[in-house]
């Protein structure tokens, strides 16, 4: 099972989410306190499961509205995710996919696991 992993950081507070097999699904921002990043954590719990996919890799791509998932190619030429909740700020984003498909897979990982996905504190 999928799990929040919290953890301290230079300046506050991180979190990853990491799917039993270990792997980082998506990150967070740094936060300033413990109960900020678990509010950050219940916001991608809440938002993942009901955000729209807008695929900015695709021609004429469809602009959706927040809470969403953008799919983009960053400056590298490597495939990113990034959740933003219904406010339109960034709560979680991913690492770098060599193909846009992998990308997506990603999307679909974090859409299913981050609901019942527990916290577990570093």
């Amino acid at each position: 099972m999928a799990k929040f992993v919290l953890s301290a950081a230079k300046t506050g507070f991180k979190f990853n989410l990491v799917a039993s097999n270990g792997e980082t699904i998506a990150s967070s921002q740094v936060y300033k306190s413990v109960a900020t990043a678990k509010n950050g954590i219940a916001s991608v719990a809440a938002n993942a499961p009901v955000a729209n996919i807008e695929n900015q890799t695709e021609k004429d791509f469809k602009a959706e509205v927040n809470p969403k998932f953008e799919v983009y190619k960053d400056k590298k030429g490597e495939f990113r995710f990034r959740l933003k909740a219904k406010n339109g700020q960034i709560i979680a984003t991913s690492e770098g996919y060599s193909k846009v498909d992998s990308c997506l897979k990603g999307v679909a990982s974090v859409k299913k696991n981050a609901p019942a996905a527990k916290i577990e504190e570093k």
